[in-house]
């Protein structure tokens, strides 16, 4: 549950449109308890949902979820075999909750690698909630970012060489297009759990201009209130997009409808 103070601090005008979140902290949750690492990734499910309620109750448009990235193929075979049946199982009980939310599910990363139970309930899953518009859940599974901008080099070159688009034709916006990402709006705001202080290889080229929070919670104890004190620490933020100051609250003046 959350608090009503802070929900009442919450500028529903100056929202992140997306906030990506790096889950860190599962396995020291369980060490710290003398529990199993597969205890402590159940625990992180639990909290998926917590932040998925209030993201959806105060009106985030996009939230993207670091679950599973390519490095943690090299993790011992036991545990990704018991990683992929939490996520068969999560998807498999949160589908209705996502058609009944107005919630999308979408992935990004190379979803081939992942076994072939686990493609096709994410398949089924995407394609059931094609058309939700309320928000839309990314999970990034077997992702690296350095592959995702590798990935978007060789298609842009293969596109040159096919006559598709030219040299000239390439700017950032049409470096954009080419991402995972390409349907989702930039993060505004990367939060990281567990009190590490890197990105690890996430949406390197899409935070350029994302708000870092960081956290020493581990991600199993970070609750819903924890997720408002965030946003609200975004919101004291000001943004200046490389402009000085002054230059932005110009923009936002001129930006303002006639009364």
């Amino acid at each position: 549950m959350s608090n009503p103070a802070l929900l009442k601090q919450i500028d529903t005008n100056n929202l992140p449109n997306h906030i990506a979140i790096i889950m860190d902290g599962n396995g020291r949750w369980a060490k710290k308890r003398f529990l199993p690492r597969i205890a402590g990734h159940r625990a992180g499910v639990k909290t998926v949902d917590r932040i998925v309620t209030i993201c959806r109750k105060i009106g985030i448009k996009a939230l993207t979820l670091y679950s599973f990235s390519e490095e943690n193929w090299s993790r011992p075979k036991n545990e990704i075999n018991a990683l992929m049946e939490i996520l068969k199982r999560y998807l498999k009980k949160e589908l209705d909750r996502m058609l009944k939310e107005d919630i999308r599910f979408n992935t990004i990363g190379t979803i081939d690698n992942l076994p072939s139970s686990a493609q096709k309930i994410i398949e089924d899953a995407k394609e059931r909630t094609k058309n939700n518009k309320g928000m839309v859940l990314t999970l990034a599974l077997s992702y690296g970012s350095r592959s995702e901008i590798v990935d978007a080099v060789k298609e842009i070159a293969s596109d040159i060489e096919k006559n598709k688009i030219s040299i000239e034709d390439i700017t950032p916006g049409l470096f954009q297009s080419y991402l995972y990402t390409k349907d989702l709006p930039e993060p505004d705001l990367l939060i990281r759990t567990s009190g590490e202080l890197r990105i690890s290889n996430f949406l390197l080229y899409q935070i350029a201009y994302a708000e870092l929070y960081f956290t020493d919670l581990l991600w199993p104890d970070f609750k819903e209130d924890d997720l408002l004190k965030a946003v609200i620490e975004f919101q004291t933020r000001e943004r200046r997009f490389g402009m000085t100051g002054e230059q932005m609250r110009q923009t936002r003046m001129s930006v303002l409808p006639l009364l």
